[in-house]
């Protein structure tokens, strides 16, 4: 693609003098230069989109999550070496307003330190609110030294998005806002007020835990179960009946997140009734056998391989299993073909109204019969009652070994595990560029 790029086009060709001045070659070849570099900003908006969902995604681990950062690199290190001359495309990528664009904008304003050049990007961010993960992406992709200052810039600002970046950027750097967080969790924009909870949350600052109780009881929703995630992580039970709530409610990402944490952090009895009493009220069958793999305890291994026979539910069931066992079966011979006529998401159909991409697209269909063998064959190995994370019971060694060498939502498990095995430590980040964790990790 980069040398089809380079070619100049016939009226690109036809507008240069072939025979006369060097000038004139030097001016064919800035034309060359503009393509490859309008690329690189293009791809590395690009490739960020790709990165954004593999740290969510259940089939990419921490050394492919690396490999596509090297990608990014590779083009973000393009828009540096142009300096002055990349910047334009950069600029220009913003009009789409998408976070992607933002993402590569951000990322050489702030390595650049040209705040010039970022405050394009702020008022894009300002204007649609919903590119702020690329702004504070970036945040968290370039190294810690050249935030310095502007954070603090950004938490005495009385401008709720900068107040709310200065936040972000300590959150996804892991850095202690100090002062500043206990009057940011009193301010008056709740946008500000729920960041400020997430990064309690993430750094557990435990000397805030009166301002996060009270936080239980916002006027916002957001504010009121970031709240409750935050005191959960502080060690405290008083946040579990507002994820309960959440947990058992409409489908969603807050519902997701809620659900992870809360059969987490009860107590492994209690955990097990809230799913029965959930199912009972409606709890959507699908969300069941997630809390199944949740919960981790290796007794419900054979009714999890009854739900791979249900087409629906055959390849979540398969990840949860995974998660308890440590098995996966893509790797480990026991996957299957797709069911014949199986449709999930989209159809080609074009009256049909359900857009909804496949949820489970990239996981692994499994086949029950050689899972139940695998279970008769290797059962004993594990003990019913006792909790397992990827065929582990879980301690603070397993879940630094998942860390390591297990799949993303793996390591999202395994880092909400620690975290309410180690109270005092700040929560691992498995969003974080892969060189740091990999430094966190003692990987080389």
């Amino acid at each position: 693609m980069a040398a089809a790029a380079c070619l100049p086009t016939p009226e690109r060709a036809c507008s240069v003098d072939c025979g006369s001045s060097a000038a004139a070659r030097l001016g064919q070849r800035q034309v060359i230069i503009e393509d490859i570099v309008a690329q690189h900003a293009e791809e590395a908006a690009f490739l960020w989109l790709l990165r954004a969902a593999a740290v969510r995604a259940p089939h990419y681990d921490l050394q492919d999550l690396a490999d596509l950062e090297e990608r990014v690199e590779a083009h973000l290190d393009g828009l540096r070496v142009a300096g002055e001359a990349g910047w334009p495309f950069c600029a220009d990528g913003l009009q789409q307003e998408e976070c992607g664009e933002v993402f590569a904008a951000a990322f050489i304003a702030l390595d650049a330190d040209r705040d010039d050049w970022l405050a394009p990007v702020l008022d894009t961010v300002a204007a649609s609110p919903g590119t702020l993960d690329g702004l504070v992406s970036a945040l968290g992709w370039v190294q810690r030294e050249r935030l310095k200052g502007r954070v603090v810039d950004w938490l005495k600002s009385d401008d709720p998005l900068r107040h709310r970046l200065g936040l972000a950027a300590c959150t996804v750097q892991r850095v202690d806002c100090g002062g500043y967080l206990a009057s940011s969790l009193q301010d008056a924009d709740a946008a500000v007020r729920a960041a400020a909870l997430r990064n309690v949350a993430g750094m557990r600052r435990r000397d805030l835990l009166p301002g996060v109780v009270a936080a239980l009881d916002d006027e916002d929703a957001d504010c009121r179960l970031q709240a409750a995630h935050a005191v959960t992580l502080l060690g405290e039970s008083l946040g579990l009946a507002r994820l309960s709530d959440v947990a058992g409610g409409p489908p969603g990402h807050a519902q997701a997140a809620a659900l992870q944490l809360l059969l987490r952090a009860l107590p492994h009895g209690d955990a097990v009734d809230w799913v029965r009493s959930a199912h009972a009220q409606g709890l959507a069958a699908r969300h069941v056998v997630q809390a199944t793999g949740i919960i981790g305890d290796p007794v419900s291994v054979p009714w999890l391989i009854e739900q791979m026979a249900t087409p629906e539910l055959a390849r979540v069931a398969a990840e949860a299993f995974s998660l308890i066992t440590g098995i996966d079966p893509a790797n480990d011979d026991l996957e299957s073909a797709r069911p014949e006529g199986f449709e999930a998401g989209p159809s080609e159909d074009a009256q049909d109204d359900d857009v909804a991409l496949d949820p489970d697209e990239d996981l692994a269909w499994p086949a029950p019969d050689r899972l139940a063998q695998w279970w008769v064959d290797h059962r004993a190995a594990y003990a019913p009652g006792t909790r397992y994370l990827c065929g582990r019971p879980i301690d603070a060694d397993g879940c630094h070994a998942v860390l390591a060498g297990g799949l993303q939502r793996q390591r999202r498990a395994a880092a909400l595990e620690l975290a309410l095995l180690e109270p005092a430590r700040p929560v691992f980040n498995t969003s974080a560029p892969a060189r740091r964790q990999r430094e966190l990790l003692g990987l080389r």
